[in-house]
Formats: structure tokens, C-alpha cells, sequence
């Protein structure tokens, strides 16, 4: 059983993964394209920047997903590293557990209501004609990955704790 979940998440990471190493190479793709239209043809594309803009938001919260499961987010651990060894354990794991409710609140409920808004109301991009809550949906994929890992890193510190706890 553990080792299908194992077989699980690391499918699921590699999905992540090349997912967000696609739509970079998109991105990267458009940008160039919207240099050389704007200053080799001197006609610029006008679907560039409404794409890059798209891109940028599924790159940048996909990516946050990434930087939870690798646990690199952005963190200030001065103070962290000067705590003992069970108290730091502790910390990291009020850290995530946050880190879980922020996903399971803003980003998974609140992009949820966001999508719903926004395809209710139909919110057509002007250039691309792509609905907006097509792009808002990375709010709610992206919160479901964060919530999952944080709550995974979570469960790892807790079983730490006890491990250390049990070897007293």
C-alpha cells in the first residue's frame, strides 16, 4: 500500500513537473515571439502579452506547488536554526500545517469562488477570447498540490517527533 502511494506521488511530481516545464517553454516561446513582431517587424502580435500574462499565473502558482513538495519555499530560518532539534521539528511543522490552511482556504475555496464568479459572469480575455476562470483555475489546482504536500510534510514531522520521542 505505502509503496503505491510512494509510486503515486512521484508520478504525480513528474507530472508536476514537466507540466510547469511545458508552459515555461510557452511562455518563453510567446515572449520571443512578442520581442520579434514588436521590434524586427515592427508590427506587434497583440496576443502576446494577454498569453504571457496567462502563462506567467500557471508557471508561478504550478511552480509554488513545486516549491512545496522540494520544501523550498521562501523562508526566514535564522531564528529556526538556533532552536533545539525537537523544537525546530515543531515549528516547521506549525509552518506547514499554515501553510496547508492558506491552500485549503484562499486557494482552494477561494479559487473555486473566483472560477465560479468569473465563468458565471463570462470574462472573455480581449485578444485570445479565453474565458479568465480557465486561467484561475491554476488557483485551485495549485492549492490542491500545496495542500496535499503540506499536509504530507506535516504528517512526516509528526512521525519524526514520535520516532525521537519513542527513542528517549
Amino acid at each position: 500500500m505505502l509503496s503505491t502511494i510512494l509510486k503515486l506521488k512521484a508520478w504525480l511530481v513528474k507530472g508536476l513537473e514537466l507540466t510547469v516545464m511545458t508552459v515555461m517553454g510557452f511562455l518563453v516561446v510567446d515572449v520571443i515571439w512578442g520581442v520579434f513582431t514588436r521590434y524586427i517587424l515592427h508590427n506587434p502580435a497583440s496576443w502576446t502579452e494577454e498569453l504571457a500574462r496567462m502563462l506567467l499565473i500557471w508557471t508561478g502558482l504550478l511552480g509554488a506547488s513545486i516549491g512545496v513538495i522540494r520544501k523550498s519555499h521562501l523562508g526566514v530560518d535564522f531564528f529556526v536554526n538556533k532552536l533545539s532539534e525537537r523544537y525546530r521539528i515543531v515549528t516547521e511543522m506549525i509552518v506547514y500545517l499554515l501553510i496547508a490552511v492558506f491552500a485549503g482556504v484562499v486557494l482552494i475555496y477561494g479559487g473555486y469562488r473566483l472560477v465560479s464568479l468569473t465563468l458565471t459572469n463570462s470574462q472573455p480575455s480581449p485578444a485570445l477570447h479565453i474565458e479568465w476562470g480557465y486561467v484561475y483555475l491554476a488557483l485551485p489546482i495549485s492549492g490542491f498540490f500545496i495542500f496535499i504536500f503540506s499536509i504530507e510534510t506535516v504528517i512526516e514531522k509528526i512521525c519524526l517527533l514520535l520516532k525521537k520521542h519513542l527513542n528517549r
